[in-house]
C-alpha cells in the first residue's frame, strides 16, 4: 500500500506517477503558503521549491502550520522542509532564502517549475512573480488578502479580473492590466476586511501596520490553492 492510496482512488495511479514527477515552487511560506506546502507534499508532489527569507516567530503561531514552539527563530523554508520530509521522505525540496521582489527576481529560473503558487504580501513581487512566470509560460495561482478577515467560507477561486471588493485584488487588477496581463487564476474574499485593533507590533517588510489574523481563514485560502495546483496538474488524466 502507498501513502497515497486514498488520494490514488480519486485520481488514480497514472496521475499520482505524474504528480510524482512534478515540480511547483511556493513564493512565501507563511499562513497561506505553509497550509498549501502542507496539502501539496500529502499529495505526492515530487518536488517542492520554498521561497522566503522569513523566520518563525511569536506572533506565527496562531496560523502558520510550519510554526511551533519547537521552530521559533528557525528559517521557515527550513522548518518547512524538516515537516515536508517527515510526511514524504521521497520528496525532492530545495529552500530558498530569498526576499522575492524586482531586484532579486533574476535568481530564480522560472522555467524550471510545473506551477507556481504566489502567497507573498507586498504587491511589487506579487507583479514581478506573475510577469515572470508569464514570460516563462508557467502557470500561477495567486493569493489575494486574507489578513483581517473572519469568514473562511467566503474565498472563491476567479480570474483576477472578476474580482471586487478585495484591495489587495484592485491594486493587482489595475497594475497587471497596465502591464498586458490577461488573465491570472486568483484565491480571494468579497468579505470586507475588518479594521484591526492598536498593535504594538512592527509591521512586516513592505506593510503600514500589522494585520489582523485567525487559524482558520488563511489555512483554508492555501487548502484552496493547493486543490486548484494539483487538479490541474491532474486534468489530464480525467
Amino acid at each position: 500500500m502507498s501513502q497515497f492510496s486514498r488520494t490514488e482512488l480519486l485520481y488514480g495511479q497514472e496521475a499520482m506517477a505524474d504528480l510524482s514527477r512534478r515540480r511547483v515552487a511556493i513564493f512565501g511560506v507563511g499562513g497561506v503558503g505553509g497550509y498549501a506546502v502542507e496539502a501539496l507534499a500529502r499529495s505526492g508532489i515530487g518536488t517542492l521549491d520554498l521561497f522566503d527569507n522569513d523566520t518563525v516567530c511569536l506572533s506565527n503561531l496562531n496560523r502558520q502550520i510550519i510554526a511551533t514552539h519547537q521552530t521559533l527563530g528557525m528559517y521557515k523554508v527550513d522548518a518547512a522542509k524538516e515537516r515536508i520530509l517527515s510526511i514524504n521522505p521521497n520528496a525532492a525540496v530545495f529552500t530558498h532564502k530569498l526576499f522575492f521582489m524586482p531586484d532579486t527576481a533574476d535568481q530564480v529560473d522560472f522555467s524550471v517549475f510545473d506551477y507556481v503558487i504566489d502567497a507573498i504580501d507586498t504587491v511589487t513581487g506579487k507583479i514581478e512573480l506573475v510577469m515572470r512566470a508569464s514570460a516563462a509560460g508557467v502557470p500561477i495561482i495567486s493569493s489575494m488578502g486574507a489578513g483581517n478577515k473572519k469568514n473562511a467560507s467566503a474565498f472563491e477561486v476567479t480570474d483576477i479580473y472578476k474580482t471586487s471588493v478585495c484591495p489587495l485584488a484592485k491594486v493587482m487588477r489595475k497594475e497587471l492590466k497596465a502591464r498586458g496581463i490577461r488573465h491570472l487564476k486568483v484565491v480571494y474574499s468579497k468579505e470586507i476586511p475588518l479594521k484591526p485593533l492598536p498593535s504594538s507590533e512592527a509591521p512586516q517588510q513592505g506593510r503600514r501596520s500589522t494585520p489582523g489574523s485567525t487559524a482558520f481563514v488563511p489555512s483554508v485560502a492555501g487548502l484552496i490553492i493547493a486543490g486548484e495546483v494539483v487538479n490541474d496538474l491532474t486534468a489530464r488524466f480525467v
